[in-house]
């Protein structure tokens, strides 16, 4: 027999039951504890590191408002698919330490997005770091 599902009159998650701004503030700081989780991450804090040089240097590379925000965006993509790998990963540890083939590509895949977006960034800021060089040389 089926397992049946847990009764509807229990209160559930506090989340659940807040509403406007209440439940703004609570998903705020949930947020910032999954910030705080994944700078525990080796990868997580080099690429926060690295955009905190890379974002100011946009504002300066960039010539007009579209190419500072696609500078700035391409870095920020990279934490963002960074902490979704990594919750992947951490969903995965929690199922057990066995090996499985489906855990092993749902690793995988999240590791190949990072990738994914670690090369969209570079092939974004290719352009205007060429750009610029030629500029600096030619001058």
């Amino acid at each position: 027999m089926a397992a049946s599902p847990p009764p509807t009159d229990h209160p559930g998650h506090a989340q659940k039951s807040r509403n406007g701004l209440d439940r703004l503030v609570y998903a705020f700081g949930f947020s910032l504890q999954g910030l705080q989780a994944g700078w525990q991450e080796k990868a997580f804090r080099l690429e926060a590191c690295l955009a905190i040089v890379m974002i100011p240097l946009a504002f300066w590379l960039g010539q007009n408002w579209i190419e500072i925000a696609l500078l700035t965006g391409a870095v920020v993509l990279i934490l963002i698919v960074e902490l979704l790998n990594t919750g992947i990963e951490a969903a995965i540890d929690r199922i057990g330490p066995e090996w499985h083939d489906l855990s092993k590509r749902a690793k995988d895949m999240g590791s190949a997005a990072v990738l994914l977006s670690v090369l969209l960034c570079v092939g974004i800021w290719a352009v205007p770091l060429y750009q610029r060089l030629v500029h600096v040389l030619v001058s």
